[in-house]
Parts: C-alpha cells; sequence; structure tokens
C-alpha cells in the first residue's frame, strides 16, 4: 500500500504546485514543457525506457503518437487553469471520474458487453461530474464562469486515457517505451510553442520557471511510477489499485483544498464528491 500513498500524494501534489505557481511567478508554460524533459529522462532512468522503432512504424502509431503529443501539454495548461480558477478539490475529482470516457467508449465503439454494474458506474460518475463541476456564479473569479475547466479536465484526461490505451494496443511496445516517446514529443512541441513565445516577446526566461519544471516533472512521474509498483506488487488485486488511487486522491485533494487552500464547496459539490467515491467503488467491484 506503500506505493499507493505514493502515488497519491506525487498526484496531489501536482495539483498543489500549479496552484502555488502564480504566488512563485512561475511561467507554467516553460514550467509544463520542461517538466516533459524531467519526465522523459526519469523514464530512461527508473524504467529503462528506449525509442523504440515499433512506436512509429505504421501510420496509426504516428497519429496517436502525435495526438498524445499535442494533448498532454495542453490538457496540462487546462489543469492548471482549473486548478487556479475552481481549486484543487473540483479539479482531482474531475480528472479521475475521466476514467469513465474510456467504458463508455468502450461499449459504444468497440463492442464491449455493458453489465449492470458498470452502467450504474457510469450513471453515478456522469451524476458526479455534473454536480462537481455546478458553483454559483458569484463564487467564480472569471466572469463567465469557471465550471468548463473542471469539464475540460474531465474530457481531455479521459481522451488521454483512450489514446494510450489504442497505442497500446496498436504497437507491441513495452509502455515504458510509448512514455518516453510521448513525452519527448510532448516537450520538443512545447519548444517550439515557447521558441514562438519567446520571438514575439510573451514568454522571458527566469531560473525560477527552471525550478517549476523540475518540481513538476518529478512529481509527475513519480505519480505514474508508484502507480507503476503497485500494479506490480499487487498484481493480484487490480481493483484495489484501481479504487484506492481514484479515492485515496479525492480524500487528499479535499482535505488540502478545503484546510490549507481555504477552498469553499456548495452542498451540492460535496454531494458530488460522495457520489464520486461510490461510482468509484462500483466501477472497482464490477
Amino acid at each position: 500500500m506503500i506505493y499507493i500513498a505514493l502515488s497519491v500524494l506525487c498526484s496531489v501534489t501536482v495539483s498543489v504546485l500549479l496552484k502555488l505557481a502564480p504566488r512563485w511567478q512561475v511561467d507554467l508554460r516553460q514550467a509544463i514543457g520542461g517538466g516533459y524533459l524531467v519526465a522523459s529522462l526519469l523514464c530512461m532512468l527508473f524504467l529503462n525506457a528506449s525509442f523504440n522503432a515499433a512506436t512509429y512504424r505504421s501510420a496509426d502509431s504516428l497519429f496517436l503518437l502525435l495526438a498524445l503529443g499535442i494533448l498532454l501539454p495542453s490538457i496540462f495548461l487546462v489543469l492548471a487553469i482549473s486548478v487556479q480558477k475552481t481549486g484543487i478539490v473540483r479539479t482531482d475529482a474531475a480528472m479521475r471520474l475521466s476514467l469513465i470516457l474510456p467504458l463508455i467508449a468502450a461499449f459504444t465503439l468497440f463492442g464491449e458487453r455493458l453489465s449492470p454494474h458498470k452502467l450504474l458506474g457510469i450513471v453515478l460518475g456522469l451524476g458526479a461530474i455534473a454536480c462537481i463541476v455546478i458553483r454559483r456564479e458569484s463564487e467564480d473569479r472569471s466572469p463567465g464562469g469557471a465550471w468548463q475547466w473542471p469539464l475540460l479536465v474531465f474530457f481531455g484526461m479521459g481522451v488521454i486515457d483512450m489514446l494510450f490505451k489504442r497505442m497500446s494496443q496498436a504497437a507491441s511496445v513495452p509502455f515504458a517505451d510509448t512514455l518516453l516517446s510521448t513525452f519527448s514529443l510532448a516537450f520538443v512541441l512545447s519548444v517550439l510553442y515557447l521558441a514562438a513565445c519567446y520571438r514575439n516577446g510573451r514568454a522571458h526566461w527566469r531560473w525560477r520557471h527552471a525550478g517549476g519544471a523540475v518540481l513538476i516533472g518529478c512529481f509527475n512521474f513519480g505519480n505514474i511510477l508508484f502507480y507503476i509498483l503497485a500494479h506490480r506488487r499487487l498484481a493480484s488485486d487490480p481493483a484495489l489499485v484501481f479504487t484506492s488511487m481514484n479515492i485515496g486522491v479525492i480524500i487528499v485533494a479535499t482535505a488540502i483544498g478545503v484546510w490549507w487552500f481555504r477552498e469553499r464547496l456548495s452542498r451540492l459539490n460535496v454531494a458530488g464528491l460522495l457520489v464520486a467515491t461510490c461510482a468509484v467503488l462500483v466501477l472497482a467491484s464490477a
């Protein structure tokens, strides 16, 4: 269970860093882009990942790789905006509930049989995300409300999960090699975007941005590493890892968001968090 606890702490720490970045005057575009370089190096160091030619062999694999390379830094920025505008609690809950989208795709696109347990879990999850994103406009800092940001996190993370699963089926390469390729491409594309920002004067170099990249990259990779180790250690009980990880993130993020950052939740938001926990439990038992 120690690996699950470490994975949960790393996941929530990333959200905390995204929340604190503006206070530390860290440019999240540069920190997130550099974080993928750090994660790539850690992939090679701890997971023995390498650039596998099979990853780029087919047009399908190349398309998936390019899609992931674009989506990973883009959704990370959306995640950062969501954390700043709506808080850690609702953002992390939306991120955890994104697992519902691959399930829906499996039933609607890939012909998987829909069991009553999975249907109940999906219904509960969709109800939970609706309760979590709803907030009175007076509580939002942006003129048009901020409900759309956790919703974008929900859809974006769900799509990324589907792309990763599709890539694992399309190419017979180790997951670590896939991670390395996507992290590296995300870094390259981020560099190209940042180069344009530097040229137009919309970005400036500071060492604090590099520090932010190291922290975000290390904790983002730590979340993945400890999650993999937890699955290896508890290979006979994947449902326990799945349930503990998702519920653990929701509970820890709620505690930190409410007690440390003084995030205010409506009764409907709290009900959504409870329903989200029930949805994870139902899906784990399906």
